[in-house]
């Protein structure tokens, strides 16, 4: 039972059938087309024909040089040639040409019908076809009238000439019934030969174009597995099928080499995995080694900047300013190593900060007045709006960690566009988030650098600004920090510059 069910659903006996099917739907097509337009076909073409043949008398009714005999005889030319029966009435109503004597009787006898009336039809015996009015205009009407008492079929035409008289135009309309009555039959034989034939043809096609269509699809059952040994031989008669076939070996060939590159790929690339592995725990290292290193420049720095604070020279006020700048910095950095240390913990770890409410427009007047002196010295144009009060929660450090990153790469990375220095730090206040951007003059950032840059010790240009060039740690904090907050952050090429942002929560 299987069996047979997967056989009706194979594509050989689908063709099968649907040849079939056509061959049947075109026979069925064809009488339905035989019973309803044969018929309609047939009393057109004949009104047609009277038309004609009243144009033609009305040309000849009008001419003045052609004698009476000529006309008579054209008339008897077209009546013998159309089997029509003509006659013309004079406006005497005198009849001044028959070609059949009883048709002037049959023509009083329609005159004096109303059609309307079911009394008249008995008498007559004539009565109006279905749509019985095939032709009219202005000058004649063509009619189909029928003989109920005879069982006759009149086509008649009722016109009025040009020169005043009035032309009948009469022919029998032979019942078409019969005729498409046998050409249903014929074609129904020859519809059914047709499918036999057809049933025979269909097989064979369908057997020669399945084979070797099964043939490649064991072919591709086995490279599912794996298995590319077996191979499409060409058949010489089924182009389309031989190259289908010789696509087919070629792709296996391919498949089989690359799932082999692949295997050795495979092999390359799980050493490579535990390469880098390695390599990324060096850079943990080396973020360590660093950390380590600069703890000691930074205790040497704290240590004269105590000194400085108690060996005041000459303007006490000034030296112990500074003096106090040095000791407060050399405290963040000190500060600052101890976050390096937990750069791991911001970015695999869970690491709490101290979040507090600030003003984040005074933070950043903050980090602007630490930076003055680089301001100054790369003639820079600093467009913030100091006026605006604005509260975030952060922690306050990691935030101000975030601000100085930003900055400084923007002082850093300036160029002159248009013959200014730019930096423009812009606040947006919105519904439950504050967007901080930070705005240089400069070239814009390659596509694929915008994503590179945020990686540990990756820098855009190993050549630009190197007497001030950081560690390249920088934006991978400001990544941690962000990623910690779950807010966005990032970098945008602007027109004539490059744009920082991040996020914070009021």
């Amino acid at each position: 039972m299987k069996k047979i069910i997967n056989d009706l659903k194979s594509f050989r006996f689908r063709l099968f059938f649907a040849l079939c099917l056509v061959v049947t739907v075109i026979v069925i097509f064809l009488i339905l087309i035989n019973n309803v337009v044969l018929e309609t076909i047939y009393i057109n073409a004949k009104a047609e024909k009277i038309k004609l043949a009243y144009e033609k008398i009305n040309v000849y009714s009008t001419t003045d040089n052609i004698d009476e005999s000529s006309i008579e005889d054209e008339l008897n030319r077209i009546n013998m040639r159309n089997g029509f029966d003509i006659l013309i009435v004079n406006d005497k109503k005198e009849n001044t040409y028959s070609s059949n004597k009883n048709l002037s009787p049959f023509i009083n006898g329609i005159n004096k019908t109303i059609i309307e009336d079911n009394t008249s039809k008995v008498n007559f015996g004539l009565v109006p076809d279905e749509n019985a009015v095939l032709l009219k205009n202005e000058k004649y009407v063509i009619r189909k009238l029928v003989d109920v008492r005879n069982n006759f079929n009149y086509l008649l035409l009722t016109g009025e000439l040009d020169n005043g008289d009035t032309l009948y135009i009469r022919v029998q309309v032979e019942s078409i019934q019969d005729s498409v009555k046998l050409s249903n039959d014929l074609l129904l034989l020859i519809g059914g030969i047709a499918i036999i034939v057809t049933s025979f043809i269909a097989s064979f096609i369908s057997g020669r174009f399945t084979k070797p269509i099964v043939e490649l699809n064991e072919i591709t059952q086995d490279m599912t597995k794996l298995n590319f040994n077996k191979k499409y031989k060409e058949k010489g008669y089924d182009y389309e099928i031989d190259e289908l076939g010789k696509n087919i070996n070629i792709m296996s060939d391919k498949l089989e080499t690359t799932i082999n590159e692949l295997r050795e790929t495979n092999i390359e690339l799980e050493k490579d995995i535990e390469e880098k592995s390695k390599i990324d725990e060096m850079r943990k290292q080396f973020i360590s080694d660093v950390s380590h290193e600069l703890k000691t420049p930074i205790a040497l720095i704290q240590g004269y900047a105590e000194g400085l604070i108690e060996n005041v020279n000459n303007d006490d006020e000034s030296r112990k300013f500074y003096a106090e700048v040095i000791l407060d910095e050399s405290n963040k950095m000190d500060r600052l190593v101890k976050q390096l240390l937990e750069l791991m913990k911001l970015e695999y770890g869970t690491r709490e900060f101290n979040n507090i409410n600030f003003d984040i427009v005074e933070l950043i007047k903050e980090v602007i007045r630490k930076c003055d002196v680089m301001i100054k010295e790369n003639n820079i144009e600093i467009k913030f709006d100091e006026s605006k009060k604005i509260s975030v929660n952060a922690d306050e450090f990691y935030i101000e960690q975030v601000v100085t990153n930003y900055f400084t790469n923007a002082i850093k990375n300036n160029v002159e566009i248009n013959g200014k220095k730019v930096i423009e730090i812009d606040i947006q206040d919105k519904e439950d988030k504050v967007r901080i951007s930070v705005f240089n003059t400069g070239k814009n950032i390659q596509k694929d650098d915008l994503e590179r840059i945020w990686k540990r010790f990756y820098k855009v240009d190993e050549s630009r600004n190197r007497e001030d060039g950081g560690t390249g740690i920088g934006l991978s904090i400001v990544k941690a920090i962000m990623n910690n907050y779950g807010n966005d952050f990032g970098a945008l090429n602007r027109e004539n510059g490059v744009e920082f942002y991040f996020e914070l929560n009021k």
